[in-house]
C-alpha cells in the first residue's frame, strides 16, 4: 500500500517497543514534536548513513524538544547492536510484523533496480504535539536526511 498520508492528516496511533523492550506509544509525546522515520534495515549502508545523520543532528533537535524515533522490523538485539555501534541517541522501535508500517504506507510493494519487492519504504513524518502530521517524506533519500529534516523543522517553526 503505498503512502497516502499527507500534511494535515490524524497521524496512526502506534504502541511499538523498542531496543530494550520499553513500549513507545504515540499518546506518550502528546504536546511533544515528534520526528518517525521508517528505514529497511539494520547496518545496511543507507540505513546506516540515515541513522548517523539524524544521530548528527539529534543535539540540535533535542533542544527544541523534538524526538527521534526510527522504526524497522529488525529485532531488539539488532536494534541494541546498530545503536551501540553507531552511538545512536535514539529509541529503534521493532515493527516485527510491519503493522504499523504498513498503517503509514511504509511497507509494502517497491521496487528497487528494477525488480519488485515487499519490504520497508524509506520514509519520515514529522508529527506535531497535537498527533497531526506536519511534514511527510514519502521516499526519504538517507544521506543528510537529518539535516534535511532539521531544516524542514526550521520552516514550520519549530524552535
Amino acid at each position: 500500500m503505498p503512502i497516502t498520508l499527507e500534511a494535515g492528516d490524524v497521524a496512526p496511533e502506534f504502541a511499538l517497543p523498542d531496543q530494550d523492550g520499553a513500549v513507545h506509544r504515540l499518546a506518550d509525546y502528546r504536546g511533544r514534536v515528534v520526528v518517525l522515520y521508517f528505514y529497511p534495515r539494520d547496518n545496511t549502508p543507507g540505513c546506516t548513513k540515515e541513522a548517523c545523520s539524524f544521530r548528527d543532528e539529534y543535539a540540535d533537535l533535542a533542544s527544541r524538544g523534538v524526538e527521534v524515533l526510527g522504526v524497522s522490523t529488525d529485532s531488539a538485539a539488532s536494534h541494541q547492536k546498530f545503536r551501540a555501534q553507531f552511538d545512536l541517541p535514539f529509541p529503534l522501535l521493532v515493527d516485527a510484523g510491519g503493522q504499523v508500517a504498513s498503517e503509514y504506507g511504509a511497507w509494502g510493494e517497491k521496487v528497487l533496480y528494477g525488480r519488485t519487492s515487499i519490504g520497508m519504504t524509506r520514509s519520515t513524518f514529522i508529527i506535531g504535539g497535537d498527533g497531526t502530521l506536519l511534514k511527510v517524506w514519502k521516499r526519504a533519500r538517507a544521506e543528510g536526511h537529518g539535516e534535511v529534516v532539521r531544516r524542514a523543522l526550521d520552516g514550520l517553526g519549530v524552535a
